[in-house]
């Protein structure tokens, strides 16, 4: 069930190139010919609603993938491809639900080929069945909530990668000489169409810190639940071990970046460099201790 789920993701992809190369046709044109009802619909930078429609089917069968991989009968199975999987299938619901909101069409150009990969990983790296009783439904809602958190804060790097392309583009230093007065054809004028799709720098901001609270808040509940099911499972409330240490330290940082926010008010390239090092930590807390034991290392 792999494969047709993560190449019903790489459809929705090509569509969505499609979508932006005829934009980007259509914007070369002569204002004489982009006077139609077709036309403008054709140029309009929301998500389509068939489109919106067909993500959701896909979302609905990668998460019943998700659910069928990870809560099998004899108990939890469950590692570091399966994290990313559930990660990103978490990350396409905020994704789905702030296009609802915003203009961030262009976004799903980077959200669902990831979302691709990560589907059919799990195919490779299946994992192993957690040390957690099969009842244990306290842990699976502290495992929900991790993920969640995981969620929001990888859709709030994506947001803070977009930004930072959408910075250089306004300021025009992009490498292939890129900005919004130039009038580009080819591969430099389809990154001018999908950038030019994205809200102003100021809504993508608000929108990030929005993200960046309700993972904030998700990824204390986890920190704390993770402290008092390290008592119940090991005996002690703290384990100096690799996902501790990185999961403590992505907190922090994360935490600060709120606090610099309210307090000195970091915005700009200050924010989106906080927000990708929190993120890297956050993903080698579990991720990355993960695919070291299973791939590298050879450990279950």
């Amino acid at each position: 069930m792999h494969a047709p789920v993560a190449g019903a993701y790489l459809a929705l992809v090509v569509w969505a190139w499609r979508g932006a190369a005829r934009t980007r046709t259509l914007s070369e044109q002569p204002e004489s010919a982009a006077s139609g009802g077709v036309t403008r619909q054709a140029m309009s930078h929301e998500l389509p609603a068939i489109e919106r429609l067909l993500l959701l089917f896909v979302w609905l069968g990668h998460g019943m993938l998700l659910f069928l991989s990870m809560f099998r009968p004899d108990g939890l199975q469950f590692g570091f491809a399966l994290a990313l999987s559930a990660t990103m299938w978490l990350a396409v619901a905020v994704y789905w639900v702030e296009s609802l909101y915003f203009n961030l069409a262009s976004m799903r150009l980077l959200v669902l080929p990831l979302a691709a990969f990560y589907v059919i990983l799990p195919a490779w790296f299946p994992g192993s069945l957690a040390a957690v009783p099969p009842g244990n439904h306290a842990f699976q809602l502290h495992l929900l909530v991790a993920m969640s958190a995981y969620g929001l804060l990888t859709i709030a790097a994506l947001h803070a990668l977009l930004m930072a392309a959408l910075d250089r583009w306004l300021h025009g230093h992009d490498a292939m000489g890129i900005g919004p007065g130039s009038r580009r054809t080819g591969w430099a004028g389809l990154q001018q169409v999908v950038l030019g799709q994205l809200p102003s720098l100021m809504t993508m901001e608000r929108l990030l810190f929005r993200t960046l609270f309700a993972g904030f808040v998700l990824l204390s509940l986890t920190v704390v639940s993770g402290l008092m099911f390290s008592e119940e499972l090991f005996g002690r409330v703290f384990r100096l071990e690799h996902k501790t240490v990185f999961g403590l330290i992505a907190w922090l940082i994360f935490g600060a970046l709120l606090m610099g926010r309210k307090v000195y008010g970091w915005r700009g390239r200050v924010a989106l460099r906080w927000t990708l090092a929190g993120f890297t930590s956050l993903l080698l807390a579990y991720v990355g201790s993960r695919f070291v034991l299973e791939v590298i290392l050879h450990r279950i």
